[in-house]
C-alpha cells in the first residue's frame, strides 16, 4: 500500500495498517476466502500460474490457493503483522513469496492478479495509478480478477467506495473488460454491493 493518504487527513502507512491488524479493527476481514473468489479459484486448471495478491492482508485467498496446489502465489502488503498472520496459519507458505513493502514499487510480472479489498483501501486519488501499475505488473493477456465495492462507502477513511462508471474510466484504456457485473454469489453482508471483475491486459 502507499505510504500515505494524500487526499485525506490520515496517513495510510505501515503504522496505520499494523495498528488495525493488532487491534482487530478489520471489519472488511471476513475470516475466509469470499465465495466469488473461491468459485473462480476452483475452476482454474493451470497450477503453474504466477499469481499476485496485492494488499493481501490476512490473505485467506493465498492460503486457499496454496492448499489447492498453486505454488507461485505472491502476497504483497505494507503491514508486517498481516503477513505474520498468514505465516502463523500456513507455516509452509514460501517466505520469499511474502513481500513486505509498497505495491507501487513492486517489479515483477504475473499471469493473474487478485483484487480483494485492496482497491478500496487506497487513497482514491491513487486509482489511476493503481490501474496503470496493474497493467505494468501483468504479462501480456494477463488478468486482473476480483471484487470491487459498488456502493458509496466512506469518504474519510477506508474502505472507500465507488461505482462501475468510475471504475471503467480507469480500466478501459488499459484492459479488455471481460466482465464487470454485480456478483451473483456475494456473501450475505455484501449482497448487491460488489462487482465481480475480470479484466484482460491489452
Amino acid at each position: 500500500m502507499p505510504q500515505e493518504n494524500s487526499g485525506n487527513s490520515m496517513k495510510l502507512d505501515a503504522s496505520y495498517w499494523n495498528s488495525r491488524y493488532e487491534e482487530g479493527t478489520t471489519g472488511w476481514d471476513i475470516g475466509y476466502v469470499s465465495t466469488p473468489l473461491k468459485t473462480y479459484f476452483d475452476q482454474l486448471t493451470s497450477k503453474s500460474l504466477h499469481i499476485l495478491i496485492p494488499g493481501g492482508g490476512n490473505a485467506y485467498e493465498a492460503e486457499y490457493l496454496y492448499h489447492l496446489g498453486f505454488n507461485h502465489v505472491y502476497v504483497v502488503d505494507i503491514s508486517k503483522k498481516a503477513l505474520e498472520n498468514l505465516t502463523h496459519r500456513v507455516p509452509n507458505f514460501p517466505k520469499d513469496q511474502l513481500i513486505l513493502g509498497d505495491f507501487f514499487t513492486l517489479q515483477k510480472e504475473f499471469d493473474l492478479i487478485i483484487e480483494q479489498t485492496f482497491f478500496c483501501a487506497l487513497d482514491p486519488t491513487l486509482r489511476s495509478n493503481y490501474a496503470e501499475k496493474m497493467h505494468s505488473l501483468l504479462k501480456p493477456n494477463g488478468k486482473l480478477v476480483g471484487l470491487l465495492f459498488n456502493v458509496p462507502l466512506n469518504i474519510s477513511e477506508p474502505p472507500f467506495g465507488g461505482n462501475k462508471d468510475e471504475y471503467l474510466s480507469y480500466f478501459k484504456p488499459l484492459f479488455e473488460i471481460e466482465l464487470m457485473e454485480a456478483a451473483y454469489n456475494s456473501i450475505p453482508p455484501r449482497k448487491d454491493s460488489e462487482l465481480f471483475i475480470k479484466l484482460r491486459r491489452r
